[in-house]
């Protein structure tokens, strides 16, 4: 399969799909006596894994090494688990910062209400 046949199937971007290869998200395909890539069934269903991790919270690196350890071929789930603890911690801490600033918005509009806008400087009080 070519590289457009092969994004339009895993319903990315062509850049997408080099980008992916070149950061190891993708092995690297065979080439035509042509010089045109040509790529595996496979390589679709791998590149939809990869955006299902992303999407879940994974950083491109996380997601790196997830497939590698996939590719190791001795990956079950219980052993991969650690994986998503972490991705969820990382989503609570975001959480817990979002819930921050959102008291410190809520603050400084009740300052606001207060007539002490935070915003104006001494002489525009």
């Amino acid at each position: 399969m070519r590289i457009g046949e092969l994004a339009r199937e895993a319903g990315v971007s062509v850049d997408t799909v080099r980008f992916y290869e070149r950061r190891g998200i993708l092995p690297a395909p065979d080439r035509r006596p042509s010089g045109y890539r040509s790529y595996e069934a496979t390589t679709a269903e791998r590149i939809r894994l990869a955006k299902s991790l992303q999407a879940l919270g994974f950083t491109l690196d996380e997601v790196i090494d997830a497939l590698h350890s996939v590719d190791a071929g001795n990956t079950v789930c219980a052993d991969e688990r650690w994986r998503l603890e972490a991705v969820l911690n990382r989503i609570d801490g975001k959480l817990a910062e979002l819930r921050r600033v959102r008291r410190d918005v809520g603050s400084v509009l009740d300052e606001c209400d207060k007539g002490r806008c935070r915003f104006l400087t001494s002489s525009d009080r």
